[in-house]
């Protein structure tokens, strides 16, 4: 268990915490929310002891281990190779190991009477505790399966570490945080450099993690489904939420609804209070009571508002539309060197479309976005339609900006049909309020750049937008905003993001890339990942083995036909004999869940009760219960849809 005690924080005078209290309890999955710079990286900080504090403001028990992902590389480039570099997360098992081998020797060679046999013993002992539960045995295959879980290959293992990317080297960090199985995580925005397929798997892997954790994200569907907890930071104060980030802002809103009627009643009183302190002053008969009244009010702990989102919206300026046929694509093909990017890409996309663009780190996503962009030249056919006005996003635009304009002058000289009002409200969109937007363009960082050339590139007239990852810089807030413009633009839109939440509820097809090949689906990132799951079962499953079996060997003779039948006689029995203990498992985990179920429920009504918070154990108490219950609930739906779907795969089987 980890605590924070009333933590206190001042730079000038803005309060990032006062008097912050809160606690970490094993297994609890936090997700931390709130604006811009209202602290959050700060605070994770202070629990990775990076920060340092007064004594006493950070306590945890002695068995509870922490580990700290920041968002910036921390990690030293050597000249070891990657497998080496991830092998050092085990670095004191390793070397545990190596004594107990060492004390092994050394009794293999003491006579049993030796007085410092004895303390060998008890050494060995110690060390036997140290390494029991960490798989010393397993470290390969532990290591190989965080690696590639984050989207290594066997091919990277033997590579230096110096020679990846930065983001790359994001991944590698995140590995050994991992490895080391920490009893609390700390992430601060795990996800900016993973792609969907290495995001999926580390929410797959955190679901399994019997640790607690603290998330930062900017990825609401990742926090929705890893979080059960939510911590907001705002005006210095921490607030704790039961729930993750989609519950966390119905309460939040019933919470400022509660708040701003106490706020109200509260100045209604403050006015009245003045206006009786103003109207007898001078009157000596009323000195008691005017001066009782100044005590009331400066006595008075005032009411803050919490902070809230900007209510701000945003549409795209009016283009002319094009004609229906917007883009395709035949044969295109894209080569570095020997390496094969794209080969024999076909694609045909219509006025409204919104495409998402996904794939494995360096699949060629943004290659293609270049390529159509014009950055990139390729072979193959790429034709626009009629009257198409493209805009492009790329990581570049941050760098071409003009250093001695301000912001708002940078936006609005390109903005061709747009108020300077619009404009302001779009920066303010985009995290440049009030005087931010004056100041010059050169002394922003790189990620405020980033925020200030999508925004420029969003103010001008067009209808096809290229967007190569365009949430980087954005917090939830703004990218609502985005989101919301987006699926009210009337022209079409191809995007790259690893942010599914912010794709999802506007795009109508997914291209994915794959080894050089692309492939269309209709709908969704939701339908998208739905098809590719459904695909890999069937790859996997008996029955797509022996339909390839079937194949290669139609022409081979009749007689085969007969051995074929009778395979799948066979194949019926067997799959009938599997049946069984799979329908055990499924009325197994029914019962299971049935029971969670019913507790949860008794939970739930026994923490509505406002009493319980008085209690702050018997409140801990029932918290802990509350979220080991959800845990064992999510497994038991788990298995209770592994176990329903292997049993309708299996009668499919038996049909066939």
């Amino acid at each position: 268990m980890l605590s924070i005690n009333n933590l206190n924080l001042q730079y000038g005078r803005k309060h990032l915490f006062r008097d912050v209290s809160v606690q970490v309890h094993d297994g609890e999955r936090i997700g931390l929310a709130g604006v811009n710079g209202a602290g959050k990286s700060t605070l994770l900080k202070i629990m990775a002891g990076e920060m340092e504090t007064d004594p006493g403001i950070v306590s945890r028990a002695s068995w509870f281990t922490v580990a700290y992902l920041p968002q910036e590389i921390t990690i030293e480039l050597t000249s070891r190779s990657l497998y080496e570099e991830a092998e050092t997360a085990f670095a004191d098992v390793l070397a545990f190991q190596q004594e107990m081998e060492q004390i092994g020797e050394q009794l293999a060679t003491l006579p049993p009477d030796d007085p410092e046999v004895d303390r060998l013993l008890a050494r060995q002992g110690e060390l036997q505790q140290h390494l029991e539960g960490r798989d010393v045995f397993r470290i390969r295959p532990q290591i190989e399966r965080i690696l590639f879980g984050l989207g290594f290959s066997a091919a990277d293992l033997d590579k230096e570490v110096a020679s990846f990317s930065g983001g790359w080297i994001m991944r590698l960090l995140l590995a050994k945080l991992l490895l080391r199985k920490p009893s609390l995580l700390l992430l601060d925005e795990p996800t900016n450099h993973l792609d969907i397929e290495s995001l999926t798997w580390l929410e797959e892997f955190l679901l399994q993690y019997d640790g607690a954790m603290v998330i930062i994200s900017h990825d609401r569907s990742f926090l929705d489904r890893v979080t059960s907890i939510t911590w907001e930071l705002s005006l210095g104060r921490l607030t704790v939420y039961k729930g993750n980030y989609s519950h966390y802002l119905v309460e939040k809103q019933q919470r400022l609804e509660l708040e701003r009627a106490a706020y109200e009643n509260q100045q209604a009183k403050i006015r009245q209070t003045e206006r009786f302190i103003e109207r007898f002053r001078s009157k000596a008969t009323k000195a008691r009571q005017v001066q009782s009244r100044i005590k009331q009010l400066e006595k008075m702990e005032r009411i803050e508002l919490s902070e809230t989102d900007r209510s701000i919206r945003f549409s795209f300026p009016p283009a002319a539309p094009s004609g229906r046929d917007v883009l395709t694509l035949k044969g295109v093909r894209k080569t570095f060197g020997d390496r094969v990017v794209l080969d024999g890409l076909d694609l045909h996309l219509q006025r409204g479309d919104k495409l998402a663009v996904v794939g494995v780190n360096g699949a060629g996503k943004t290659t293609l976005l270049k390529i159509l962009a014009g950055v990139e030249d390729a072979e193959g056919t790429i034709r626009m339609g009629h009257n198409v006005i493209l805009s492009y996003f790329g990581q570049h635009q941050a760098q071409e900006l003009p250093g001695e304009l301000s912001v708002l002058d940078t936006v609005y000289h390109g903005a061709e049909e747009m108020t300077i009002t619009q404009v302001r409200s779009l920066l303010g969109a985009f995290l440049f309020s009030g005087d931010e937007v004056e100041k010059k363009v050169k002394v922003l960082s790189g990620g405020e750049k980033s925020r200030v050339a999508l925004a420029k590139m969003l103010v001008r007239p067009a209808n096809l937008m290229l967007l190569d990852e365009p949430t980087n810089h954005l917090d939830i807030s703004s990218q609502e905003v985005l989101q919301e413009a987006m699926a009210q633009y009337e022209g079409t839109i191809i995007v790259v993001s690893h942010n599914r939440y912010f794709t999802n509820s506007f795009v109508n097809k997914v291209l994915e890339i794959r080894d050089g090949r692309a492939t269309l689906y209709q709908g969704n990132i939701d339908d998208y990942l739905a098809r590719r799951k459904k695909e890999e079962e069937k790859q996997h499953s008996p029955q797509s083995r022996d339909r390839n079996a079937d194949s290669e060997g139609k022409g081979t003779a009749v007689a085969d036909k007969k051995a074929l039948r009778r395979q799948r006689a066979q194949l019926r029995q067997e799959m009938n004999r599997k049946l069984g203990p799979l329908k055990k498992q499924v009325k197994t985990a029914e019962q299971e869940i049935e029971k969670l179920e019913e507790r949860k429920a008794e939970l739930e009504q026994l923490m509505a009760d406002p009493e319980l918070y008085s209690d702050s154990q018997r409140w801990s108490e029932t918290s802990r219960e509350y979220n080991a219950l959800e845990r064992r609930l999510e497994r038991w739906y788990g298995k209770w849809e592994e176990a329903q779907e292997k049993i309708e795969a299996l009668e499919e089987k038996v049909e066939v």
